[in-house]
């Protein structure tokens, strides 16, 4: 359920790419920070009446510690231009049949540029797609790439495992300049490009953003219950079958952790266990830095046995990449751990970005 909360606007902290983050007095002088999206709601400004959903922010949720705008009631935005016209401004309805359904250009309608490009678009040719897990590989594996090959063309597809919202990630915002754009998929949005589903996605990644590369993730947060079924990065296994299907080359960036002080995420985390050991039909390369230390690298080679049937296993040298990590745009973090903390984690990404990379020619 919604808790909701009805506030005013005291100052606005900080802003970046989407978004814009608040500091909201309460009627009973309590202070929140909140975070709200313009294009949704529009720009909050200093004495503003807001109302909030506090959820999130009460819950204590890392990710998520946002008390989040749902709207400026006092002052509402005005109706993009267009707005009563589809065929002109599009018909994709994302976060569908929610208070803030937006309705988006799909990158295939016909109103789109694209259009023509994608209409009959169905062959990846041996696209290099990099399949990981969370949102915090994603600037591990621009820097493995970037080590080797500085001018390859990366494009992220975001799936909807975690935020819907692009704009709600500061790592996007920072990596603009690495990036040719981002396409949000399914329920996701506010990317560059908008699509249907991950299949589109990725087509639009390499026929429309012009990629050599893509990385799929989902947005910043991950959904899991502790369970071996219950987390939202399932869906990893069917990028890989998508990209699969598509004629791409399925590079699995492993989830691999010392530092994680849950059992489940020890050594090689479970997620990659189930996603790429279940889901995952098709097979994909999967990418270990050379050089884990001893206990580990033993860990996670016990681990990947029953994948190697479908999978194929590739140890890649690491010289550079501690260099390429340390020089990255964005800061470096995982379930609240940084580089040094979670070393293993952001070298087998970039490992990942590296093999994609030579494999990129």
């Amino acid at each position: 359920m919604v808790r909701w909360r009805s506030g005013t606007v005291t100052a606005v902290r900080r802003s970046w790419r989407g978004a814009m983050e608040l500091d909201v007095a309460l009627p009973d002088g309590t202070q929140l920070r909140a975070l709200a999206y313009p294009a949704l709601v529009g720009t909050a400004e200093p004495g503003d009446r807001v109302l909030l959903n506090v959820g999130a922010l009460v819950m204590g949720l890392g990710t998520g510690g946002y008390a989040l705008v749902v709207a400026l009631p006092d002052r509402l935005p005005a109706d993009p231009p267009g707005a009563g016209d589809s065929r002109d401004t599009g018909h994709l309805v994302k976060a569908r049949y929610t208070p803030l359904q937006p309705i988006m250009l799909g990158v295939d309608e016909e109103a789109s540029p694209y259009r023509a490009v994608l209409a009959d678009a169905d062959d990846l040719a041996g696209l290099p797609v990099v399949t990981a897990d969370l949102h915090s590989a994603l600037p591990a594996i621009v820097a493995g790439i970037r080590a080797d090959a500085p001018t390859s063309r990366i494009a992220y597809v975001m799936t909807d495992g975690g935020a819907l919202p692009a704009w709600f990630s500061r790592t996007l915002d920072g990596l603009r300049d690495e990036l040719v754009g981002t396409v949000t998929v399914g329920q996701a949005f506010g990317g560059d490009l908008e699509a249907t589903n991950i299949h589109s996605g990725l087509l639009a990644a390499q026929h429309a953003l012009g990629a050599d590369i893509v990385v799929v993730a989902q947005g910043p947060g991950n959904l899991g219950t502790g369970t071996r079924w219950g987390f939202s990065g399932v869906a990893v296994g069917e990028a890989v079958n998508a990209t699969a299907a598509l004629g791409g080359r399925p590079i699995g960036s492993l989830r691999v952790s010392a530092a994680d002080l849950r059992p489940r995420h020890q050594g090689l985390s479970h997620h990659s266990v189930t996603a790429y050991g279940r889901v995952a039909l098709a097979p994909a390369e999967l990418v270990l830095p050379v050089g884990l230390p001893t206990e580990l690298a033993a860990a996670v080679d016990e681990a990947l046995v029953p994948l190697a049937a479908r999978h194929r296993v590739v140890r890649i040298d690491t010289e550079g990449l501690d260099a390429a990590l340390r020089s990255t745009p964005v800061p470096l973090s995982t379930m609240g751990r940084g580089l040094d903390a979670d070393y293993a984690y952001f070298l087998t990404a970039a490992a990942a970005g590296r093999y994609a990379a030579t494999v990129a020619g």
